[in-house]
Order: structure tokens, then C-alpha cells, then sequence
């Protein structure tokens, strides 16, 4: 990881090595928390621009409600946090991570008289699943772990805790020399990769998964929308693992993936093991829009 100068921690700017917390913060013992994934990206007009920032927070804020974790600002107060880190770390494209979390006091689970606090870091950070994954596309595996069930965990909550059940996979994956892990639900179902969302096509038509077991990702709201825009049918229903093996085209969405290109599932070649055309049109279409090529979305862009 490039460090950045300053890190944004309860309303003061501090240096990248100052900003710590007590080995007894609720959260590092029992994963109580919830952040999101932002990106900025320099766009075609030489400015610099947060992608629907606004969404990101007003998610981070749902997450915490449903956990019961009240937010000691506001939304707008945290947006305006994550464009001034940008600019007094005087950066032009740049990953934001704001964290939510409960601080040291009470041990005991609930925990309800320890204070909120809250974290926001900015730092360069490229293509998450690799330039090479972009432009080709990735190697994935099934995981032998699933995806949890919607009683088990509150599966709308982008949760600290939760990632227990996205770093199982990923590690597992890795370990076995894929790129990443394509996770089931407890029915058997496709849900998501480790940090990604899933779309298929099949004779002209785009399937992902709907929100049940699922996150509802910003990326994959994003795609849903290009693809009405192009005029592509989608439909949003379960399938399974095989499906995908005989699907023609598939890909990954997400904030740190972006569109990356699935080329093979279970050592089974997808389509001609090639990004086909509709995940290069996707591709074309986010990479214009996220720089500013789509006037009709400009208010997605939040301009340092």
C-alpha cells in the first residue's frame, strides 16, 4: 500500500502513522463496524472526481443502521470529509475507505456506552483484480465456503465482521492459483465473488443474481443501468453454477474490480475465453462514464 500525508479520524486531519487506535477497540476484538469502498478517478478534463460518492455514503449509513450504530455526523459532513482528504493528500485518482467503528471502553458484547468513531483514509490504488485481469479477463473457482444465509447475518450491511466470510473464499482461491472465488448461497445458487458482483450472458440476454444473499453493489447498480441505456435485456434471477460454464460471456463488478472479465469458472472455459462483446461494451461505457464521457450522469460525479 502507497501511503497518503493525512487520514481524516473524528473531524481532525492527522499524519498517515498517527492515526491509531487501542489494541481494545470493540471492533478489532469483535467486528462491529461497517465502511465502504470509494474510488476518484482523474477525468478526461483534467479534473479529479469521487464516483456517486453520495451513494456510498447514504449506503454506509444504512449499514450502520441496521447494525444500530448511530453515525455521530452527517451524510453530507461525511461527504465533504472524503473530498477534503483527497485534495490535502493532493490526490489524483485514489481509493477512499471511510470505517465506522466503536471504540475502547466496555468488553462485554453489546458494548452500548463506547464511542463511535469514525475513519477516513484515501491512497493510489490500482485495478484490484490486476490490469491484466481487466483487459483479459480472470480465472475463477467455487468456493467451499457459501455465502451466508439472510438470518444468519444482515446480508444489506456492508459489514466489518462479515468479510470473515469473503477473505475464507479468497485466500482459498488464491491459494489454489485462481484469481478469485465465485461463492454460493445456502440453496446452491450463485450469490457473489469474495467482493464482487456476477453477470452472465446468455443468448443476448444478461442474468445476475437478485438482492437476497446478495450486496446491493453501486457498481452493479451502475451496470444495470448501462445496459438499459443500450438497450440489452437483463433479468435479475438465481442460476447456478453451471449455468455460468455455459454461459457466453461473464463478468465481475464492483468499486475496486471495476468490469473485470471472468475467462474461465471450475477450469471450464467460458465462451471462446475471451472478454466477449457485451462485456466490452460494458467496459467502454463505465470507464467513459466514471471520466467524465457521460454529460447525462455528470451528477454521479462529485468534482474535488
Amino acid at each position: 500500500m502507497e501511503k497518503s500525508e493525512l487520514i481524516w479520524l473524528d473531524g481532525r486531519f492527522v499524519p498517515w502513522d498517527e492515526a491509531q487506535v487501542h489494541v481494545l477497540t470493540h471492533t478489532l476484538h469483535y467486528g462491529l463496524g461497517v465502511f465502504e469502498g470509494v474510488r476518484c478517478y482523474r477525468t478526461d478534463d483534467g479534473r479529479s472526481a469521487i464516483f456517486r460518492l453520495s451513494e456510498h455514503t447514504k449506503r454506509l449509513f444504512a449499514s450502520a443502521h441496521i447494525l444500530s450504530i448511530e453515525i455521530p455526523y452527517t451524510q453530507d459532513a461525511i461527504n465533504e470529509a472524503c473530498l477534503e482528504i483527497v485534495r490535502r493528500n493532493k490526490l489524483e485518482e485514489c481509493y477512499l475507505r471511510p470505517l465506522v467503528f466503536v471504540g475502547e471502553g466496555e468488553m462485554g458484547l453489546s458494548a452500548t456506552s463506547n464511542p463511535v468513531r469514525v475513519t477516513i483514509a484515501a491512497w493510489p490504488w490500482g485495478a484490484y483484480l490486476g490490469d491484466e485481469g481487466v483487459k483479459n479477463g480472470i480465472r475463477v473457482k467455487t468456493s467451499s465456503f457459501q455465502r451466508f444465509h439472510v438470518n444468519t447475518m444482515m446480508t444489506k450491511a456492508k459489514a466489518v465482521g462479515h468479510y470473515i466470510n469473503s477473505i475464507l473464499p479468497s485466500r482459498e482461491a488464491r491459494t489454489a492459483g485462481y484469481d478469485e472465488a465465485l461463492m454460493l448461497d445456502t440453496d446452491g445458487f450463485v450469490a457473489e465473488a469474495s467482493g464482487e458482483n456476477l453477470f452472465i450472458v446468455a443468448d443476448g440476454v444478461v442474468k445476475t443474481p437478485p438482492l437476497t444473499s446478495v450486496l446491493p453493489g453501486i457498481t452493479r447498480a451502475t451496470i444495470l443501468t448501462l445496459l438499459a441505456e443500450q438497450g440489452i435485456p437483463v433479468v435479475e434471477e438465481r442460476f447456478t453454477r453451471d449455468a455460468v460454464y455455459i454461459a457466453d460471456e461473464a463478468f465481475f463488478t464492483g468499486t475496486a474490480a471495476e468490469v473485470t472479465p471472468v475467462r474461465e469458472l471450475d477450469d471450464r472455459r467460458i465462451g471462446t475465453g475471451k472478454p466477449g462483446p457485451v462485456t466490452q461494451s460494458m467496459q467502454e461505457a463505465y470507464f467513459a462514464l466514471i471520466r467524465g464521457g457521460k454529460p447525462q450522469h455528470d451528477a454521479w460525479l462529485s468534482y474535488i
